[in-house]
Protein backbone atom coordinates (compact mmCIF):
# COMPACT_ATOMS: atom_id res chain seq x y z
CA UNK A 1 0.00 0.00 0.00
CA UNK A 2 1.58 3.26 -1.18
CA UNK A 3 0.19 6.22 0.76
CA UNK A 4 1.39 9.43 2.38
CA UNK A 5 -0.72 8.74 5.45
CA UNK A 6 0.97 8.38 8.81
CA UNK A 7 -0.03 6.76 12.08
CA UNK A 8 0.87 7.69 15.67
CA UNK A 9 3.92 6.01 17.18
CA UNK A 10 1.63 4.53 19.86
CA UNK A 11 0.74 1.73 17.43
CA UNK A 12 4.42 0.83 17.05
CA UNK A 13 4.97 1.08 20.81
CA UNK A 14 2.27 -1.49 21.47
CA UNK A 15 3.61 -3.88 18.86
CA UNK A 16 7.08 -3.53 20.36
CA UNK A 17 5.72 -4.30 23.83
CA UNK A 18 4.16 -7.46 22.45
CA UNK A 19 7.54 -8.40 20.93
CA UNK A 20 9.44 -7.62 24.15
CA UNK A 21 7.09 -9.75 26.26
CA UNK A 22 8.03 -12.65 24.00
CA UNK A 23 11.76 -12.00 24.37
CA UNK A 24 12.43 -10.53 20.93
CA UNK A 25 15.02 -7.80 20.32
CA UNK A 26 13.06 -4.84 18.98
CA UNK A 27 15.99 -2.78 17.68
CA UNK A 28 16.38 -4.85 14.47
CA UNK A 29 12.65 -4.40 13.86
CA UNK A 30 13.00 -0.62 14.13
CA UNK A 31 16.06 -0.57 11.85
CA UNK A 32 14.37 -2.75 9.24
CA UNK A 33 11.37 -0.41 9.18
CA UNK A 34 13.58 2.67 8.92
CA UNK A 35 12.46 4.09 12.26
CA UNK A 36 15.45 5.79 13.97
CA UNK A 37 15.77 4.56 17.54
CA UNK A 38 16.28 8.09 18.89
CA UNK A 39 12.78 9.18 17.83
CA UNK A 40 10.98 5.85 18.26
CA UNK A 41 9.89 6.63 21.81
CA UNK A 42 9.12 10.31 21.46
CA UNK A 43 5.37 10.79 22.02
CA UNK A 44 4.68 13.00 19.01
CA UNK A 45 6.57 10.83 16.52
CA UNK A 46 4.55 9.51 13.61
CA UNK A 47 5.45 6.76 11.15
CA UNK A 48 4.25 5.94 7.67
CA UNK A 49 1.71 3.20 7.04
CA UNK A 50 4.44 1.27 5.22
CA UNK A 51 6.73 1.43 8.28
CA UNK A 52 3.95 0.27 10.56
CA UNK A 53 3.15 -2.57 8.18
CA UNK A 54 6.83 -3.62 8.13
CA UNK A 55 6.97 -3.88 11.93
CA UNK A 56 3.74 -5.89 11.89
CA UNK A 57 5.00 -8.29 9.22
CA UNK A 58 8.24 -8.82 11.17
CA UNK A 59 6.24 -9.70 14.27
CA UNK A 60 4.12 -12.09 12.22
CA UNK A 61 7.29 -13.75 11.01
CA UNK A 62 8.85 -13.97 14.47
CA UNK A 63 5.72 -15.39 16.12
CA UNK A 64 4.39 -17.43 13.20
CA UNK A 65 0.99 -16.19 14.31
CA UNK A 66 -1.42 -13.81 12.59
CA UNK A 67 -2.36 -12.34 15.99
CA UNK A 68 1.21 -12.24 17.34
CA UNK A 69 0.60 -14.90 20.00
CA UNK A 70 -1.99 -12.80 21.84
CA UNK A 71 -4.21 -15.84 22.18
CA UNK A 72 -4.46 -19.43 20.96
CA UNK A 73 -2.24 -19.74 17.84
CA UNK A 74 -3.60 -18.51 14.52
CA UNK A 75 -1.31 -19.96 11.82
CA UNK A 76 -0.05 -17.71 9.05
CA UNK A 77 -2.35 -18.05 6.06
CA UNK A 78 -5.56 -18.11 8.08
CA UNK A 79 -6.69 -14.74 6.69
CA UNK A 80 -6.24 -16.00 3.15
CA UNK A 81 -8.28 -19.09 3.98
CA UNK A 82 -11.13 -16.98 5.37
CA UNK A 83 -11.18 -14.61 2.40
CA UNK A 84 -11.28 -17.57 0.01
CA UNK A 85 -14.25 -18.89 1.97
CA UNK A 86 -16.24 -15.67 1.50
CA UNK A 87 -15.13 -14.36 -1.90
CA UNK A 88 -17.90 -16.25 -3.70
CA UNK A 89 -20.69 -15.13 -1.36
CA UNK A 90 -23.58 -13.35 -3.06
CA UNK A 91 -23.77 -10.31 -0.78
CA UNK A 92 -22.57 -8.93 2.56
CA UNK A 93 -25.36 -10.71 4.41
CA UNK A 94 -23.97 -14.04 3.22
CA UNK A 95 -20.41 -12.86 3.97
CA UNK A 96 -21.34 -12.23 7.59
CA UNK A 97 -22.85 -15.70 7.92
CA UNK A 98 -19.78 -17.35 6.38
CA UNK A 99 -17.24 -15.41 8.44
CA UNK A 100 -19.16 -16.14 11.63
CA UNK A 101 -19.26 -19.81 10.68
CA UNK A 102 -15.54 -19.88 9.92
CA UNK A 103 -14.68 -18.49 13.36
CA UNK A 104 -16.56 -21.37 14.96
CA UNK A 105 -14.25 -23.99 13.42
CA UNK A 106 -10.90 -22.19 13.10
CA UNK A 107 -8.86 -22.81 16.23
CA UNK A 108 -7.55 -19.64 17.85
CA UNK A 109 -9.66 -17.18 15.86
CA UNK A 110 -11.87 -15.06 18.15
CA UNK A 111 -15.53 -15.95 17.71
CA UNK A 112 -17.51 -13.53 15.61
CA UNK A 113 -21.25 -13.04 15.91
CA UNK A 114 -23.48 -11.14 13.47
CA UNK A 115 -26.97 -9.91 14.31
CA UNK A 116 -29.17 -8.64 11.49
CA UNK A 117 -31.81 -6.11 12.64
CA UNK A 118 -34.38 -4.21 10.62
CA UNK A 119 -32.30 -1.04 10.50
CA UNK A 120 -28.91 -1.98 11.97
CA UNK A 121 -26.46 -4.83 11.47
CA UNK A 122 -24.24 -5.57 14.47
CA UNK A 123 -20.91 -7.43 14.44
CA UNK A 124 -19.59 -8.62 17.82
CA UNK A 125 -16.17 -10.11 18.48
CA UNK A 126 -15.42 -12.28 21.49
CA UNK A 127 -11.94 -11.26 22.63
CA UNK A 128 -12.25 -12.68 26.15
CA UNK A 129 -9.59 -15.32 25.49
CA UNK A 130 -6.95 -12.88 24.26
CA UNK A 131 -3.95 -11.98 26.41
CA UNK A 132 -4.06 -8.46 25.07
CA UNK A 133 -3.18 -5.80 27.66
CA UNK A 134 -2.41 -3.29 24.90
CA UNK A 135 -5.81 -4.02 23.26
CA UNK A 136 -3.97 -4.20 19.95
CA UNK A 137 -5.45 -7.50 18.84
CA UNK A 138 -8.97 -6.32 19.58
CA UNK A 139 -8.54 -3.17 17.51
CA UNK A 140 -6.90 -4.94 14.60
CA UNK A 141 -9.46 -7.73 14.43
CA UNK A 142 -12.36 -5.28 14.32
CA UNK A 143 -10.52 -3.13 11.76
CA UNK A 144 -9.84 -6.18 9.60
CA UNK A 145 -13.47 -7.32 9.57
CA UNK A 146 -14.61 -3.78 8.78
CA UNK A 147 -12.05 -3.38 5.98
CA UNK A 148 -12.91 -6.80 4.57
CA UNK A 149 -16.61 -5.97 4.30
CA UNK A 150 -15.90 -2.70 2.54
CA UNK A 151 -13.39 -4.27 0.18
CA UNK A 152 -15.70 -7.13 -0.78
CA UNK A 153 -18.54 -4.72 -1.57
CA UNK A 154 -16.29 -2.13 -3.20
CA UNK A 155 -17.82 0.68 -1.16
CA UNK A 156 -17.57 2.48 2.16
CA UNK A 157 -19.22 0.91 5.20
CA UNK A 158 -19.89 3.94 7.44
CA UNK A 159 -20.21 2.83 11.05
CA UNK A 160 -23.07 3.89 13.29
CA UNK A 161 -21.45 2.60 16.47
CA UNK A 162 -18.06 1.34 17.64
CA UNK A 163 -17.61 -0.31 21.05
CA UNK A 164 -14.64 -1.65 23.01
CA UNK A 165 -14.71 -3.63 26.28
CA UNK A 166 -11.96 -1.68 28.05
CA UNK A 167 -11.40 1.82 29.46
CA UNK A 168 -10.62 4.71 27.14
CA UNK A 169 -6.89 4.47 26.25
CA UNK A 170 -4.46 7.38 25.74
CA UNK A 171 -4.75 6.98 21.97
CA UNK A 172 -8.59 7.06 21.97
CA UNK A 173 -8.65 10.05 19.60
CA UNK A 174 -7.11 7.90 16.88
CA UNK A 175 -10.11 5.56 16.70
CA UNK A 176 -12.26 8.07 14.86
CA UNK A 177 -9.65 8.47 12.14
CA UNK A 178 -9.09 4.73 11.77
CA UNK A 179 -12.74 3.64 11.87
CA UNK A 180 -14.55 6.80 10.83
CA UNK A 181 -16.65 6.68 13.99
CA UNK A 182 -16.16 7.78 17.63
CA UNK A 183 -15.70 4.86 20.01
CA UNK A 184 -17.56 3.95 23.19
CA UNK A 185 -15.41 2.33 25.88
CA UNK A 186 -16.14 0.03 28.83
CA UNK A 187 -18.75 -1.68 26.66
CA UNK A 188 -19.79 -5.32 27.32
CA UNK A 189 -18.16 -6.58 24.08
CA UNK A 190 -16.09 -5.43 21.11
CA UNK A 191 -18.52 -4.53 18.34
CA UNK A 192 -19.48 -2.25 15.51
CA UNK A 193 -22.80 -1.43 13.84
CA UNK A 194 -23.77 -0.22 10.37
CA UNK A 195 -26.86 0.35 8.26
CA UNK A 196 -28.52 -3.01 7.56
CA UNK A 197 -29.42 -1.82 4.04
CA UNK A 198 -25.73 -2.38 3.19
CA UNK A 199 -26.19 -6.11 3.76
CA UNK A 200 -27.76 -6.36 0.31
CA UNK A 201 -24.58 -4.99 -1.29
CA UNK A 202 -23.28 -7.60 -3.75
CA UNK A 203 -19.75 -8.96 -3.48
CA UNK A 204 -17.88 -7.42 -6.42
CA UNK A 205 -14.46 -9.00 -5.87
CA UNK A 206 -13.02 -12.17 -7.39
CA UNK A 207 -10.22 -14.54 -6.46
CA UNK A 208 -7.96 -12.63 -8.85
CA UNK A 209 -8.47 -9.50 -6.73
CA UNK A 210 -7.36 -11.30 -3.59
CA UNK A 211 -3.64 -11.08 -4.32
CA UNK A 212 -3.69 -7.27 -4.24
CA UNK A 213 -5.89 -7.17 -1.15
CA UNK A 214 -3.75 -9.62 0.77
CA UNK A 215 -0.63 -7.82 -0.44
CA UNK A 216 -1.93 -4.65 1.22
CA UNK A 217 -2.10 -6.42 4.58
CA UNK A 218 -1.51 -5.21 7.17
CA UNK A 219 -1.17 -1.66 5.85
CA UNK A 220 -4.86 -1.49 5.08
CA UNK A 221 -5.55 -2.00 8.82
CA UNK A 222 -3.79 1.21 9.78
CA UNK A 223 -4.59 3.57 6.94
CA UNK A 224 -7.18 6.24 7.62
CA UNK A 225 -10.17 5.46 5.50
CA UNK A 226 -11.95 8.03 3.34
CA UNK A 227 -15.45 7.36 4.58
CA UNK A 228 -16.83 10.62 3.24
CA UNK A 229 -19.36 10.63 6.07
CA UNK A 230 -18.40 13.94 7.70
CA UNK A 231 -17.73 17.49 6.57
CA UNK A 232 -14.12 17.07 7.75
CA UNK A 233 -13.75 14.09 5.39
CA UNK A 234 -15.01 16.17 2.48
CA UNK A 235 -12.72 19.08 3.32
CA UNK A 236 -9.72 16.75 3.62
CA UNK A 237 -10.42 15.27 0.20
CA UNK A 238 -10.65 18.73 -1.37
CA UNK A 239 -7.53 20.01 0.39
CA UNK A 240 -5.42 17.02 -0.64
CA UNK A 241 -5.43 18.38 -4.18
CA UNK A 242 -3.28 21.22 -2.85
CA UNK A 243 -0.31 18.84 -2.70
CA UNK A 244 -0.39 18.75 -6.50
CA UNK A 245 -0.70 22.49 -7.09
CA UNK A 246 -2.61 25.48 -5.78
CA UNK A 247 -4.19 25.13 -2.33
CA UNK A 248 -7.95 25.84 -2.49
CA UNK A 249 -9.23 28.83 -0.54
CA UNK A 250 -11.81 28.63 2.22
CA UNK A 251 -14.34 30.12 -0.21
CA UNK A 252 -13.61 27.46 -2.83
CA UNK A 253 -13.86 24.66 -0.26
CA UNK A 254 -17.18 26.01 1.05
CA UNK A 255 -18.54 26.23 -2.49
CA UNK A 256 -17.58 22.60 -3.13
CA UNK A 257 -19.42 21.64 0.08
CA UNK A 258 -22.45 23.77 -0.88
CA UNK A 259 -22.33 25.86 2.31
CA UNK A 260 -21.17 29.32 3.29
CA UNK A 261 -17.68 29.83 4.70
CA UNK A 262 -19.12 30.71 8.11
CA UNK A 263 -21.31 27.61 8.17
CA UNK A 264 -18.41 25.42 7.05
CA UNK A 265 -16.22 26.71 9.86
CA UNK A 266 -19.01 26.12 12.37
CA UNK A 267 -19.50 22.56 11.16
CA UNK A 268 -15.77 21.87 11.44
CA UNK A 269 -15.65 23.33 14.97
CA UNK A 270 -18.38 20.87 15.94
CA UNK A 271 -16.03 18.12 14.74
CA UNK A 272 -13.12 19.61 16.74
CA UNK A 273 -11.13 20.62 13.70
CA UNK A 274 -10.66 23.43 11.18
CA UNK A 275 -9.48 24.01 7.62
CA UNK A 276 -6.02 25.02 8.83
CA UNK A 277 -5.73 22.00 11.12
CA UNK A 278 -6.70 19.58 8.36
CA UNK A 279 -4.22 21.27 6.00
CA UNK A 280 -1.43 20.93 8.58
CA UNK A 281 -2.18 17.22 9.00
CA UNK A 282 -1.93 16.75 5.23
CA UNK A 283 1.36 18.68 5.11
CA UNK A 284 2.75 16.76 8.09
CA UNK A 285 2.00 13.37 6.59
CA UNK A 286 3.36 14.33 3.17
CA UNK A 287 6.56 15.63 4.77
CA UNK A 288 7.10 12.51 6.87
CA UNK A 289 6.46 10.22 3.90
CA UNK A 290 9.00 12.08 1.78
CA UNK A 291 11.65 12.17 4.50
CA UNK A 292 11.27 8.47 5.27
CA UNK A 293 11.56 7.56 1.61
CA UNK A 294 14.47 9.97 1.03
CA UNK A 295 12.74 11.36 -2.03
CA UNK A 296 14.10 14.92 -2.00
CA UNK A 297 16.32 17.34 -0.07
CA UNK A 298 14.66 19.24 2.77
CA UNK A 299 14.89 22.57 0.90
CA UNK A 300 13.10 21.12 -2.13
CA UNK A 301 10.51 19.42 0.07
CA UNK A 302 9.81 22.70 1.87
CA UNK A 303 9.32 24.52 -1.44
CA UNK A 304 7.06 21.79 -2.84
CA UNK A 305 4.85 21.96 0.23
CA UNK A 306 4.47 25.71 -0.17
CA UNK A 307 6.82 27.06 2.51
CA UNK A 308 8.53 30.32 1.58
CA UNK A 309 11.69 29.30 3.44
CA UNK A 310 13.15 25.99 4.55
CA UNK A 311 13.56 27.41 8.05
CA UNK A 312 9.79 27.92 8.29
CA UNK A 313 9.26 24.32 7.26
CA UNK A 314 11.74 23.10 9.87
CA UNK A 315 9.94 25.03 12.60
CA UNK A 316 6.58 23.66 11.51
CA UNK A 317 7.92 20.10 11.34
CA UNK A 318 9.32 20.31 14.86
CA UNK A 319 5.95 21.62 16.05
CA UNK A 320 4.16 18.70 14.38
CA UNK A 321 6.46 15.89 15.51
CA UNK A 322 8.71 17.18 18.27
CA UNK A 323 11.77 16.40 16.13
CA UNK A 324 13.75 18.08 13.34
CA UNK A 325 13.31 16.75 9.76
CA UNK A 326 16.76 15.19 9.82
CA UNK A 327 15.76 12.87 12.67
CA UNK A 328 13.42 11.02 10.33
CA UNK A 329 16.36 10.15 8.12
CA UNK A 330 18.60 9.13 10.98
CA UNK A 331 20.91 12.06 10.25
Amino acid sequence: MSTTQTVPISFVHRLLRVAERRGFDVLPMLRAAGIPADIAYRPRTRVTVEQMARVTRDLWRLTGDELFGLGPPIPLGTLKFVTLAVIHAEDLRAVGIRVAGATKVLAGVPRLKVAYGDSTARVELDVSKLDDPEHLGTELMLALVHRLLGWLAGKRIPLRALEFPYPSPPHAADYDKIFGCPAVFDAPVAAFEFDSALLDSPVVRSERDLEAFLGDQPGIWYATRDYGSTVADQVRKILEHGLRGQWPTAEQIAARCNVSVQHLRRLLREQDTSISEIKEEILRDAAIASLVRGEEPVDELAARLGFSEASAFRRAFRRWTGSPPGAYRGE
